[in-house]
């Protein structure tokens, strides 16, 4: 297995594109091939439980790795971390409606499935491409990949972690947990702007001339822990096999099956791993692409046009708060034939213009695979109701946006197929707006007291990653503008 760049033709190992993260001319690294698995592969996979089932797919990918350096990633990453050893469980509500819920690892989010894992894979790929380098881990986070990056990367040998957040973008929980993190080689900073600066920051200062030369005399390189980098992406993958798994041995469906996918979508890094264990052979039949306010995705996969010059709103689901989708130009390679060069002339126009619009006949397939659907504020707030008051399920608000855009798709399409939605956070991330929408009473001004309430009224427990914040020290009080993010760098590197 090697892997190329969605810019230019490249054949690099598995664990040269995990340490480097992002290619030299600003592509993405993507397989040149998808490992296929075929029906007695997938049956085998339903006896596994996750761990195993992380190291037989994950293998497919890392063929560079031993099989003992997988189970050493696997079992660091999903060993003691998660509640009850169950990293993706599935909740089903009635109707065909499974929950798979990604946020019972230390952030109480989706992240942490890859971001457990990531620097087991990273430490062995540095050990592999870039032996005496020490990496720097370059994330620009809308919420949740911020904390889950710091909680994986805290003092992890041969290491350093530099995260920015927007300003007034992130919830303040979110804030709360980024702030507080502890280790001798982590950095935190806001940055004045909203989070498309702050990953456009990081990606120029991926390649910043000057900076490289920084780095260089520093004997370090950077690598990233954002969805642009594939070790990320890959482990994101296996939970959509285990839920289909998972649903097969409880007698849900059949095996062979189809299933729907439906994801709350912003940087389509989590819709694009589940199109990649489609093409190793998941049976999926549709993936139901869920935006907030900012539906810039909605408009992109029903016209073929992607144009980011449109206003940014701040919502309640502010992961998916994103105007610029970065993992989409994965997608876009794979669909224009693996043409590196139709993906670059597409982001060269996205940078200059701000808009490109795809070929008719890549919008074709866009609609064949993806439906697309918009969430607003009201119709989120509703659906939490909703859900808590008929299937007594508490959901944050991005689930919220899934489940409104799956009950839409349904509801135009006539289409029951079993659908797998992911849940990507727990609901009291976002306490105040989950407790708005089940509670008329007044909500606590103070954030913890905010929690105590949506627990007594929900009758579910705070998770202790939460509660456990009240005692923290605000530790990372930063604030830059965005053209001074490649100063706080080498001032912390320094």
């Amino acid at each position: 297995m090697y892997f190329t760049s969605t810019r230019s033709n490249l054949n690099v190992t598995a664990a040269q594109a995990i340490a480097q993260g992002i290619s030299t001319e600003g592509g993405l690294f993507v397989p040149s091939a998808f490992p296929a698995l075929s029906s007695k592969d997938l049956e085998n996979l339903v006896g596994m439980n996750y761990k195993e089932r992380a190291s037989a797919l994950l293998s497919g990918y890392l063929t560079g790795f031993t099989a003992e350096e997988v189970e050493y990633c696997v079992n660091g990453a999903y060993t003691g971390t998660f509640d009850n050893e169950l990293p993706a469980p599935v909740f089903s509500l009635n109707g065909g409606r499974h929950i798979l819920e990604l946020w019972h690892g230390p952030t109480c989010a989706f992240k942490d499935l890859a971001l457990q894992i990531l620097p087991f894979l990273l430490t062995v790929s540095a050990k592999k491409s870039a032996p005496d380098k020490k990496i720097v881990i370059l994330v620009a986070t809308s919420g949740d990949t911020g904390k889950a990056a710091l909680a994986g990367f805290a003092d992890v040998p041969g290491t350093s972690i530099v995260v920015f957040f927007p300003q007034n973008g992130v919830s303040p929980m979110q804030q709360l947990q980024m702030t507080t993190q502890k280790g001798e080689n982590v950095a935190v900073c806001a940055i004045e702007g909203n989070f498309d600066d702050a990953q456009t920051g990081v990606k120029k200062i991926f390649g910043d001339e000057n900076m490289k030369r920084f780095l260089e005399e520093k004997n370090m390189e950077f690598s990233s822990a954002n969805s642009i980098n594939f070790g990320r992406l890959a482990p994101q993958i296996v939970y959509y096999f285990s839920a289909y798994c998972d649903l097969v041995r409880e007698g849900k469906i059949k095996l062979g099956d189809s299933v729907n996918v439906c994801v709350p979508t912003g940087n389509f890094g989590n819709i694009l791993a589940a199109y990649y264990a489609k093409q190793m052979g998941l049976p999926v039949k549709k993936f139901i692409c869920a935006s907030n306010k900012n539906n810039i995705l909605t408009d992109f996969l029903n016209t073929g046009v992607y144009d980011r010059n449109r206003p940014f709103y701040t919502t309640s689901s502010p992961s998916m708060d994103i105007l610029i989708s970065s993992n989409l130009e994965r997608l876009l390679y794979h669909l224009y034939g693996n043409d590196a060069k139709a993906t670059a002339a597409l982001m060269k126009q996205l940078s200059q213009e701000g808009r490109y619009e795809v070929a008719p006949e890549i919008l074709s397939t866009l609609k064949d695979e993806f439906y697309a659907g918009f969430c607003d504020e009201e119709s989120t707030q509703t659906t939490i109701s909703a859900l808590f008051k008929n299937d007594n399920y508490l959901c944050d608000t991005h689930t919220a946006v899934a489940v409104k855009v799956c009950e839409d798709y349904r509801r135009e399409s006539g289409d029951e197929t079993p659908c797998i939605i992911a849940s990507t956070a727990s609901p009291f991330k976002f306490a105040a707006a989950v407790l708005g929408a089940v509670d008329s009473g007044k909500a606590p001004e103070d954030g913890f007291e905010l929690l105590e309430k949506l627990s007594q009224v929900s009758k579910v427990p705070v998770p202790a990653p939460l509660s456990s914040l009240k005692s923290l020290e605000i530790r990372h009080k930063s604030c830059v503008k965005k053209e001074d993010m490649a100063d706080f760098i080498c001032q912390f590197l320094q």
